[in-house]
C-alpha cells in the first residue's frame, strides 16, 4: 500500500491513475508551481482514459478518499486539486474562458452562488438520486440547481481553551468577546481565504444589519482581534496559548475536542450561521458526464459514509448529513443550537464588497 500526500492510503491500482496536483493543503497563499501538472494539460492522457477523466477542485478534507472511491467504483480517472476555498475560487475565475475543472467543492453556498451569478456554473441538472435529500437538504438546493448541498456545519462557533479559562470565565455570546477581559485574546479566520468564514461574517451582518455588523467587527479589532488564514492556523493559536478564544467552523472544533484537546465549544443563543458544503459543475466542464456521475456519487449513501468517516476527512467529517438515513458522528453536538440561515443570494451580491471592507478595516 502507498500513501498520497494527504495521508489517505490507496491501493496501488488506484494510485496508478489518481493524480493529486501538488498544492499545499489548505495553504493560506498558494500558487501553481512552475512544474505542477495542469489538470487537463495532456490530451494523450485524457484520450487514454476511455471511461472518463474528472478534474476536482476541492477544499474538503475527505476529497482524496472520495476521489479514490469514485475512481474505483466507476473507472473514471480523477485529478484532485486540493487548496483553500479562496485560492480555488481565484483559480476558477482565472480560468473563466478556458476552464480546466469539472467539479468545484467547498463550504459556503453564498460563494458558490456568486460564481453562479457570473454564469460559470451548469444549471438545470437533476441528479437521479435527488430523492435522497432530507427536507433540509431540499431547502438548501437552489431552484436552478446551480449547485448541490452535500453537508451542513456551523460557519463559526466560539471555542475556548480550558487550560486558561473556566466555564464561569468563558464567553457565552458574541458580544462577550468585546469585553476588556478578552483584549488581545480572540482570533478568527480571514473571510477572503477561509471558505467558512465569509458566511459567518455575512450572518453577523444579516442579523445586525451591515452597519451594525461593521461596528461589531470594528469593536473586535479595537479589542485586539487576531485574524489568521484558515481553521488549522487559528485552532493552533488556541491550542498553543497565543489566544484564549477563537471563532471558527464547528466541525474543526468538534474534531479537536474529540481528539482530546483542551477546548470547549459554545453556541451563542443568538444563533450560528448555517454553512452548507456545496459542489457545482462547470457549465463548460471538459468531462460533463464524469462531473454528473460524481455529484450523484457524493449524494449517495455510499459516498456520504466515506465523508462521515473521520479517518478520511478529519475535522470535515463532523458534519450534519442532509441525506436520508444517515446520522452525524455522536461527538457532534445537536441539542441547544439556534441555526441562522444566511440568505445565499443576498450574501453573494455583497460578497466582494464585504470581503474588501473586512480586509481594509479589520485585517490591515
Amino acid at each position: 500500500m502507498l500513501k498520497t500526500r494527504t495521508g489517505i492510503t490507496l491501493g496501488a491500482g488506484v494510485l496508478a491513475t489518481l493524480v493529486i496536483v501538488p498544492f499545499a493543503l489548505h495553504a493560506s497563499t498558494t500558487s501553481v508551481p512552475a512544474n505542477a501538472q495542469q489538470p487537463h494539460a495532456s490530451s494523450a492522457k485524457r484520450a487514454s482514459a476511455a471511461k472518463g477523466h474528472l478534474v476536482l477542485y476541492s477544499a474538503q478534507g475527505y476529497d482524496a478518499a472520495m476521489a479514490a472511491a469514485f475512481q474505483k467504483k466507476t473507472g473514471i480517472q480523477v485529478n484532485l486539486v486540493d487548496d483553500s476555498t479562496g485560492n480555488i475560487v481565484a483559480r476558477m475565475e482565472a480560468e473563466r474562458t478556458n476552464p480546466h475543472w469539472d467539479i468545484a467543492w467547498f463550504d459556503g453556498d453564498s460563494t458558490m452562488q456568486s460564481l453562479a451569478n457570473q454564469g460559470m456554473l451548469l444549471k438545470g441538472f437533476t441528479p437521479s438520486d435527488m430523492s435522497n435529500y432530507t427536507p433540509l437538504g431540499h431547502s438548501l438546493l437552489p431552484k436552478d440547481h446551480a449547485y448541490f448541498p452535500a453537508s451542513v456545519t456551523a460557519a463559526a462557533a466560539i471555542a475556548y481553551n480550558t487550560k486558561y479559562l473556566s466555564p464561569k470565565q468563558a464567553p457565552t455570546s458574541w458580544n462577550d468577546l468585546l469585553s476588556p477581559r478578552f483584549k488581545g485574546q480572540v482570533a478568527m479566520n480571514d473571510p477572503s481565504i477561509s471558505g467558512p468564514t465569509y458566511p459567518f461574517v455575512a450572518g453577523i451582518m444579516q442579523q445586525r444589519g451591515v452597519k451594525g455588523g461593521e461596528a461589531y467587527f470594528k469593536a473586535l479589532k479595537a479589542n485586539g482581534l487576531k485574524v489568521f488564514p484558515t481553521n488549522g492556523v487559528t485552532l493552533n493559536a488556541l491550542l498553543t496559548g497565543q489566544v484564549k478564544v477563537i471563532m471558527i467552523q464547528d466541525s474543526a472544533l468538534t474534531k479537536a475536542k474529540a481528539s482530546g484537546e483542551p477546548i470547549r465549544i459554545v453556541y451563542p443563543s443568538t444563533g450560528v450561521a448555517m454553512l452548507p458544503g456545496v459542489m457545482a459543475i462547470d457549465k463548460n466542464a471538459p468531462d460533463m458526464a464524469a462531473a454528473k456521475a460524481f455529484v450523484q456519487f457524493v449524494l449517495s449513501p455510499q459516498g456520504q459514509k466515506i465523508m462521515l468517516n473521520p479517518a478520511n476527512g478529519g475535522g470535515d467529517s463532523y458534519f450534519n448529513p442532509i441525506i436520508k438515513g444517515l446520522k452525524p458522528d455522536p461527538q457532534r453536538q445537536q441539542a441547544g443550537i439556534h441555526w441562522v440561515r444566511v440568505n445565499p443570494v443576498r450574501a453573494a451580491a455583497t460578497e466582494n464588497q464585504i470581503k474588501t471592507w473586512f480586509h481594509d478595516n479589520i485585517v490591515q
